[in-house]
């Protein structure tokens, strides 16, 4: 995944920050060590003298002015050490520093990115989400099938809730591994609490931590950004609405709880057929039943979603409310136990 170029300017411009940074450190602590031990600054005017006499024997055709230069310098630099030692200084007390000593705060090594890089663009990545908090609870490591029923069973399919939780987790494995080679997308839906917010987010952990990006909004959080921005009155910054068309994967939860009418319909449909054209992922999560969605929004967005989207059903009991359940009967345990 490469960056846009608004995302490699802001890791660019923090490499620049640093790089800043050090030099007016290095710069104090030069002036501090020159103003303490002058024989530092002699050293350092006789670096300078050599150098100037060197170049102009090279001028004039010395080609061994080089090599007793170097020589030169590299006494001078002992010198310097055994005086700053002397003095209490660190012996690379008036050397640059960095916070990455691999790629010397550039990004690259080589023309390739240094870790450090590959970090920052995650942790970017994570931040623009605005999922940075909740991944750490919910993702994959997190997800527990316990939750799920073998004796709770569709009426109609006769499968459990265990079975087709076992099903939707080995298809979102699955998007997770083709992702970078296949065109998809998710359509989650069931009632409140049956785990489709939670499988977005396990999604969303994986690819971000590849370097994907990935926007996730609640569907009121959704249509009330490109509202203001439609209309001029958007304190968001300058592009928001490329990144929600343009992220890798845009993720749209509780699609359904927004107050709908024709400027919702509008553009979520426009969102949707944006995304589809350019090729790029959507999750959409909803707790209406495909006949409610197909009656809450226009044909064309159903039509659209049921011809392009991986739709998975979910169903069982509130794990929201079973696992409150669960921090009650601890909390009883521990008073009891006090």
């Amino acid at each position: 995944m490469a960056l846009n170029n608004s995302q490699y300017d802001a890791i660019m411009r923090d490499y620049y920050r640093r790089q800043t940074m050090h030099r007016r450190q290095m710069e104090e602590r030069v002036r501090e060590v020159r103003e303490k031990l002058p024989r530092i600054r002699e050293i350092d005017d006789e670096i300078a003298s050599a150098s100037v006499q060197c170049a102009r024997q090279l001028l004039s055709g010395n080609d061994n002015a080089l090599s007793a230069l170097k020589k030169h310098i590299a006494v001078l630099g002992a010198q310097r050490q055994e005086v700053l030692l002397a003095g209490g200084f660190p012996a690379d007390y008036m050397e640059l520093t960095y916070d990455c000593p691999d790629c010397h705060d550039l990004g690259y090594i080589n023309g390739q990115k240094c870790h450090c890089f590959q970090k920052a663009e995650i942790d970017l990545l994570y931040t623009q989400s605005n999922l940075r908090d909740i991944l750490d609870e919910e993702n994959f490591q997190t997800f527990s099938f316990d939750y799920y029923s073998a004796e709770l069973k569709e009426e109609i399919s006769g499968v459990s809730s265990l079975e087709r939780m076992q099903k939707v987790h080995a298809v979102c494995r699955q998007f997770i591994r083709d992702f970078d080679t296949t065109d998809a997308n998710l359509f989650f839906y069931g009632d409140t609490g049956v785990g489709k917010t939670f499988l977005s987010h396990c999604i969303a952990r994986e690819l971000l931590d590849t370097t994907h990006s990935v926007v996730y909004f609640s569907a009121q959080e959704l249509f009330e950004i490109i509202a203001q921005k439609r209309f001029g009155k958007s304190e968001q910054p300058e592009g928001t609405l490329d990144g929600i068309y343009d992220c890798d994967l845009l993720i749209i939860d509780d699609l359904g709880t927004e107050i709908t009418n024709t400027f919702v319909n509008s553009e979520l449909f426009l969102c949707i057929n944006e995304r589809l054209t350019s090729r790029k992922s959507t999750i959409i999560s909803t707790n209406l039943s495909l006949k409610a969605f197909k009656d809450t929004y226009s044909e064309r967005i159903f039509s659209r979603i049921s011809t392009n989207y991986t739709m998975l059903k979910l169903f069982g009991k509130d794990i929201r409310l079973l696992k409150k359940m669960e921090r009650n009967s601890l909390n009883r345990s521990k008073k009891s136990l006090e």
